[in-house]
């Protein structure tokens, strides 16, 4: 009798294991769908010497270059506007030097809402990840293959049809 009880007893714990287990499956591909792919990493750089902010669009897989510095996104992922914000990028960001080499200083992650944890810094330049953006005002490169962009920023669902997402605040505007 003893042994049986036993028995159920791990079939339980069995059975609530596989449970938590199937749970935790069930979350992680919730948060896999909740992410969303961008094809546009919009970045701001300093300029050390000049003091001067630029605020500039990259295309997934598009070099751009600022100052001696040359980015390069790789994926750019952000969430739907009802969870709390959060944009990724993996870029690469390659140094032009004097004798016309090109050197590697960043691979990796960053985060627009961290900025100082990932951000690239420079003696003459910083770069940090400001959004993750499906529009952009600057023109789609001839070779580009990655998700599917606007030519400007698509209508804010949150505030209904009659606005338009400026990135800060809803602007009315008339149904096209």
């Amino acid at each position: 009798m003893m042994l049986k009880a036993v028995m159920t007893r791990l079939q339980r714990g069995a059975a609530l294991a596989l449970g938590g287990l199937s749970i935790a499956v069930v979350m992680a591909g919730a948060a896999e769908a909740a992410r969303q792919e961008n094809g546009v990493a919009h970045f701001s750089g300093l300029d050390k010497i000049t003091g001067r902010i630029t605020e500039f669009d990259v295309y997934l897989g598009e070099t751009v270059q600022f100052g001696a510095l040359q980015v390069t996104p790789r994926v750019c992922y952000s969430r739907p506007r009802t969870e709390k914000a959060q944009s990724t990028t993996f870029i690469e960001v390659d140094e032009l030097m004097k004798d016309k080499r090109v050197q590697r200083i960043f691979t990796g992650w960053m985060f627009a809402s961290n900025p100082g944890v990932h951000g690239v810094e420079h003696p003459v330049y910083d770069i940090w990840l400001v959004d993750c953006r499906g529009y952009s005002s600057a023109p789609v490169p001839a070779n580009y293959e990655g998700p599917q962009v606007e030519d400007r920023p698509a209508y804010d669902g949150l505030a209904g049809d009659d606005f338009v997402s400026s990135g800060l605040v809803g602007i009315p505007q008339r149904k096209p």
